[in-house]
């Protein structure tokens, strides 16, 4: 697959089929995540593989607990409280794997696990995956609470929970906006 089309190709994936992804396949992802350019070639990724399903289902649920708490000082725009509220949403859509990068403390933390994100998304599409980064996630793994849960050392901060499985069905275009350009010349 020629690289643009992963690019124009590639979607979030809310809708997995129950097969497992290999073991080798997930080790593939993570190394055409680690082939992403990071702040003074730091390479400062550290990965974490959950496929155990009662571990996804308990971060699921204090991780809504966690965002609607937050979500009391400004509202949540209603459609999201709805999914929060709902004890059967759940938040990593029963996908059967969730990788989370994290990236040492410092700087460029957010970026470098950003670039590794895209990465590790791109190649599972271009390998007949789907992959969804999840946002609902991202502030409880934050906690020392959620680091805890997932083993991520003190020195590293979670930065990108993506789900990975096999699509349940094609997922369509999303329709984009022109891009907003200035040109300076």
């Amino acid at each position: 697959m020629e690289v643009i089309e992963a690019i124009y190709g590639r979607r979030a994936t809310r809708a997995f089929t129950a097969e497992p992804v290999d073991k080798s396949m997930l080790e593939f992802l993570i190394e055409a995540a680690i082939q992403a350019p990071s702040a003074v070639n730091g390479q400062p990724w550290d990965f974490t593989v959950i496929r155990n399903k009662p571990l996804l289902d308990r971060i699921s649920s204090v991780a809504k607990a966690h965002v609607l708490k937050a979500y009391q000082e400004n509202a949540p725009p209603p459609h999201l409280r709805e999914h929060l509220e709902n004890p059967d949403f759940h938040i990593f859509y029963h996908a059967p794997a969730l990788i989370v990068i994290s990236a040492s403390s410092g700087d460029w933390a957010v970026e470098d696990a950003s670039l590794a994100a895209e990465n590790l998304m791109l190649a599972a599409y271009a390998r007949g995956l789907g992959s969804c980064w999840i946002g609902f996630a991202q502030r409880w793994l934050e906690t020392e609470e959620g680091r805890k849960a997932i083993g991520v050392p003190q020195d590293f901060v979670p930065v990108a929970p993506i789900i990975v499985g096999h699509p349940a069905a094609p997922m369509p275009p999303v329709p984009r906006n022109r891009a907003r350009l200035r040109w300076l010349d």
